[in-house]
């Protein structure tokens, strides 16, 4: 797919290789992510999506195939190059936010900007805009403990915007909500994704969530096999 943000071509993936107990999580994956696109990740628990999104994000490498981000062909790249990629293009939610609990919600996005070089003001400026959108603007100034769980899911998305990437990885992202507060925190992040036209590949057991975004992927044993569209 010219237009893919994400392709993954073959992909496997066997832990404890040649030993006992060798497992093949992943087992040939080829999946495209079209920019501007949503994808839902459907998967029982085991199946591989963790291990196929950290190595769609670079945080793991394949024992074969080919991963390409926005056309960048990742294979021996240095670990530097990997890292200003990930950093640069490639935005990660977790089903547990990880905010940093000594620093502010407003921090905890500004932080990732300056790794990025941007200056501390503009870091700030875009930090409040992104919790504005999201609907917690208000509460920039306290710290995670302070936040109630859908309000750090929130700050956490805000998070994995912050350096504007063009691929945003979910794993569960609202996994850990009750279903009333995760029907919310999901419609901010789908209202925050298509404002700024990211490409999406979103983990997730609920069926619900999933029939909101563009196409379903389904990953059973380490296959994919069922890639559907949803009305």
């Amino acid at each position: 797919m010219n237009d893919a943000v994400l392709n993954l071509r073959g992909i496997e993936k066997t832990y404890n290789k040649g030993q006992p107990g060798e497992v093949q999580v992943l087992r040939g994956i080829d999946l495209s992510v079209s920019r501007g696109e949503v994808v839902a990740l459907v998967a029982p628990s085991g199946a591989g999506k963790s291990t196929l999104l950290h190595i769609a994000g670079l945080l793991d490498t394949a024992d074969r195939g080919q991963v390409a981000i926005a056309g960048q062909e990742t294979a021996g790249l240095s670990d530097a190059r990997r890292t200003e990629l990930r950093r640069q293009d490639i935005g990660f939610i977790y089903q547990f936010h990880h905010l940093l609990p000594e620093f502010s919600a407003l921090e905890n996005i500004v932080l990732p900007q300056l790794a990025n070089g941007v200056p501390r003001r503009d870091a700030a400026e875009r930090a409040q805009t992104l919790l504005a959108r999201v609907g917690v603007g208000h509460r920039g100034g306290h710290r995670p403990a302070a936040l109630s769980g859908g309000e750090q899911q929130r700050v956490a998305f805000c998070r994995a915007l912050a350096n504007g990437p063009r691929l945003l990885l979910a794993d569960e992202p609202t996994g850990n909500l009750d279903p009333a507060t995760s029907d919310q925190v999901f419609g901010a992040l789908m209202d925050l994704v298509r404002e700024t036209g990211l490409s999406a590949l979103i983990a997730t057991h609920n069926l619900d969530l999933a029939a909101r975004m563009d196409r379903v992927v389904r990953l059973e044993a380490g296959s994919v096999v069922v890639a559907s569209g949803i009305a």
